[in-house]
């Protein structure tokens, strides 16, 4: 088997990149071009990927990165994935997390149809939430302009899907978190900093709306569903959650808990992190993920946060020598 991961550098990309190398699959991934490479997620597997260049940008760079690997599975994770950078470039946003995810479905197309596709939508696409807790039948109502591509980028899927009989399935993942997590996300932004204070290399951490709540899983946990999806005989779109929330007090509480620290000694609310239109609290159900598919969660959210914890602490701690 041969799988085509846009997005490979990425958290979820190099989780899933693992995953497929030891399940025997050829693993090849899309990259874009840069004067500076940044393969740190992957660095350890490099020699065993190909890495190609192409731009969600560019249709004609994807329809050749498909002619050329002849994948049978195609990951779509690359997008601009940052919420609050949305509002700062939302034609930006756009381009990529909603006509990108259509310039591949246009490839599939156009040279097999016969290729698995997997697209990866997003809980923030619930936004100011019609139902507590959020299933694949609830509205959408998205707050942000990646909240707005990615409900694009979700119906484009289906869309194709129905139109032209493609196995393309659309994973409705919530929060989910890993060492590998960008450092601007808030998860890893607390982990960093409390592994920080900890270390006497700062003395304050700041944050926007610690009120907000989500459903934060292990990154690890959440790249098997989306194998699990593309391994069912229909095409379908699964919530993927672990059916927890958390606040994100409790998680700046749990991770300064973990190393012996009062989090109100150090935590600093700053307004320029409170977003323009804030996504209060998600919650997923995913139990048609785990009946019809088998998926389940393994790392539970002090399991996560204390995995976060330690890595941050033990990648300080060697910088420090």
């Amino acid at each position: 088997m041969r799988a085509l991961i846009t997005g490979i550098t990425g958290q979820d990309g190099s989780y899933l990149a693992e995953f497929l190398l030891k399940k025997g699959y050829e693993v090849f991934g899309m990259v874009r071009r840069s004067s500076t490479e940044s393969f740190e997620r992957i660095s350890h597997i490099r020699d065993k990927l190909g890495l190609l260049q192409a731009d969600l940008l560019d249709q004609l760079s994807i329809i050749g990165i498909v002619e050329e690997v002849k994948p049978d599975e195609i990951y779509n994770l690359a997008a601009q994935s940052f919420v609050p950078t949305s509002w700062n470039q939302p034609v930006l946003t756009g381009e990529f997390d909603a006509l990108g995810v259509t310039k591949i479905l246009e490839a599939i197309r156009l040279l097999n149809k016969n290729i698995r596709f997997y697209q990866a939508s997003s809980s923030e696409m619930f936004g100011k939430v019609r139902e507590v807790p959020q299933t694949e039948n609830t509205p959408f109502y998205p707050r942000s302009p990646y909240g707005v591509a990615k409900v694009y980028g979700h119906f484009i899927t289906i869309n194709y899907r129905e139109s032209y009989n493609i196995h393309a399935g659309s994973g409705i993942l919530f929060n989910h978190e890993s060492p590998r997590r960008g450092l601007e996300f808030v998860t890893r932004k607390i982990t960093d900093g409390v592994a920080r204070i900890k270390l006497g290399l700062t003395d304050k951490l700041s944050l926007g709306n610690l009120e907000a709540e989500r459903d934060w899983g292990f990154a690890g946990d959440y790249i098997k569903a989306m194998w699990l999806m593309l391994q069912q005989e229909e095409p379908d779109t699964f919530v993927i959650a672990t059916g927890k929330s958390h606040s994100v007090k409790e998680f700046v509480q749990t991770a300064f808990g973990y190393v012996n620290l009062d989090f109100h000694d150090y935590v600093v609310v700053d307004p320029r992190f409170v977003r323009p239109a804030e996504v209060d609290r998600l919650l997923g159900d995913a139990s048609r993920a785990k009946k019809e598919m088998g998926w389940q969660p393994e790392v539970d959210f002090d399991g996560l946060v204390r995995m976060m914890v330690d890595a941050d602490l033990e990648r300080l701690r060697e910088k420090k020598k």
